[in-house]
């Protein structure tokens, strides 16, 4: 089969790999029909390089349909359709009963120290081959699968793999009450998607804050209060003005889904670009215990959010030697919660919201349709944030 393979920095190939066969009685192997392109996957492309090897497959926003079925699935059968979580979990254990697949005991991660394994995503997470790909083994298939319609196109459903998932999970932690009011740091996917669950879930007052023109106008399009990074000499600015908008005191929660990319932060960046060119064993060893992150939109979250209030991180961060304000957090009494989503835990509370009135927008979501082929251009375009990509989705 065809898939989007890793092949050193900012190198992603398109490779004739092997078909994947069921190993395992929970597998299931599915053929995809849409796989879209995440920004995590950028963490791949260029931060986390130390952590990856030649050939893997890459991607984890999979859907498509049953080929083959483990004997020990009872549930799925060839033929039906699937959105395929982005966490590989059982279902069973006691995390997963908790409401915590992304910490599920039987899929952890013990020798990484991390939790659940994730399709396409290190050996952190156990280097299990991804999704950007014709073909996908799906471990603990007996859990994992979400069963969708026929009729409607992909759109509809794709997003339920991690998009809306991740943003139902930061609106969910970032605690916003009745009527109140929360800003969005970064308004790529997750950001955007996380603006529209807010509103559609009763928040009053919804602030977005990027630099890309596109990204703004697709939120300022819905409703959303924007601000435009270009337009502030400094993160004071941008705080000052939206203490104004809210009485003086700051959002009642802000949603951090920027993460580890954040402009500023220059010798954070600095030391990423570093370690992602040193040789990958000594480059992995400096980066599980040295490693920081570019903290520019983490702070402006700690700065703007009301004293009291809650700060819901969403994008990803990977430092291990990150400094943070603890005591302005400690007299602001801030709350934080972050993690990855646990997207079985919601998805049955996102579904009813996926239908043809459509108030979140999915089935415009996407700005990018690509072939698989076109990968390399899909990840270098969406990097770079050219020609007004904010979601890509590719179909093999």
């Amino acid at each position: 089969m065809k898939a989007v393979t890793w092949q050193g920095r900012r190198d992603v190939r398109v490779e004739t790999v092997p078909d994947p066969v069921i190993q395992e009685p929970t597998d299931a192997v599915i053929r995809i029909t849409s796989t879209g392109l995440c920004g995590s996957d950028l963490h791949l492309y260029e931060v986390l390089t130390p952590f990856m090897t030649p050939g893997d497959i890459l991607g984890h926003e999979p859907m498509g349909i049953v080929e083959e079925v483990g004997a020990g699935v009872p549930d799925l059968a060839a033929g039906d359709r699937v959105v395929v979580p982005f966490q590989i979990a059982c279902g069973t254990c006691w995390m997963c009963l908790t409401g915590l697949p992304t910490q599920c005991e039987t899929t952890q991660c013990t020798g990484e120290g991390m939790g659940a394994a994730l399709f396409g995503y290190t050996r952190l997470y156990g280097a299990v081959p991804g999704a950007q790909a014709e073909y996908l083994r799906v471990p603990q298939a007996q859990f994992g699968p979400i069963k969708v319609p026929e009729g409607p196109p992909d759109d509809r459903f794709v997003y339920l793999s991690d998009v809306l998932p991740t943003a139902w999970q930061a609106v969910e932690y970032a605690h916003v009450p009745p009527g109140g009011s929360v800003a969005v740091l970064g308004l790529g996917p997750i950001g955007d998607m996380a603006c529209r669950v807010a509103q559609v879930r009763g928040a009053e007052r919804v602030f977005g804050v990027d630099l890309v023109p596109e990204r703004l106008r697709r939120a300022r399009e819905r409703g959303v209060e924007t601000f435009d990074l270009r337009d502030f000499d400094s993160q004071k600015e941008l705080v000052t003005a939206l203490q104004d908008r809210t009485a003086g005191r700051g959002p009642d929660a802000v949603i951090d889904a920027v993460g580890t990319e954040a402009h500023g932060s220059a010798a954070a960046r600095l030391a990423q670009t570093a370690t992602g060119l040193l040789p990958r064993a000594i480059g992995a060893r400096f980066a599980e215990h040295l490693s920081v992150d570019r903290l520019a939109a983490l702070h402006t979250a700690i700065d703007l959010v009301r004293r009291g209030g809650t700060i819901s991180i969403s994008g990803m961060y990977g430092g291990t030697a990150d400094p943070l304000p603890l005591l302005t957090m400690f007299d602001k009494q801030v709350c934080l919660r972050m993690g990855q989503a646990n997207v079985r835990t919601w998805s049955d509370d996102i579904r009813p919201l996926l239908t043809d009135e459509d108030p979140l927008g999915v089935d415009s979501f996407a700005t990018h349709r690509l072939p698989l082929a076109e990968a390399a251009h899909a990840y270098e375009m969406f990097q770079r944030k050219q020609d007004g990509a904010v979601k890509v989705l590719m179909e093999p």
